[in-house]
């Protein structure tokens, strides 16, 4: 299930805790059409709906869904906490840091964070 919200008045599509994982492009063209039809500029996903191969940088599960995103024009947004995949790749830690410097994919903690981010 996923909601429209308004933050800023940006239209953003917020998927449910519960649900099933996302892992494949189908899985990111099926939000980014859900996205589309209901004009959404971002959506975001709870960091425990994604498959674990999406934390995992050699499976390059993240790089084809964040592309597929970016295609679309539509922002992606991983929420709560990914300290546990941060903490066991270097390597992800540092491609989440050089994604929250863009404007394509970001990595939040909370919707708060969410909203400053949207703000500014």
């Amino acid at each position: 299930m996923t909601t429209l919200e308004e933050i800023h008045d940006i239209p953003v599509l917020v998927c449910a805790a519960e649900g099933p994982s996302i892992g494949s492009e189908q899985d990111a063209l099926d939000l980014i059409g859900n996205a589309g039809y209901q004009e959404a500029r971002w959506v975001v996903v709870p960091a425990a709906r994604l498959s674990d191969d999406f934390f995992r940088l050699r499976t390059r599960v993240a790089g084809h869904i964040s592309q597929k995103f970016a295609q679309y024009r539509i922002g992606l947004v991983v929420l709560g906490d990914i300290t546990r995949h941060t903490e066991t790749s270097p390597a992800f830690g540092d491609f989440v840091r050089e994604c929250n410097n863009g404007r394509q994919l970001w990595f939040v903690q909370d919707k708060e964070q969410l909203a400053e981010r949207l703000q500014g």
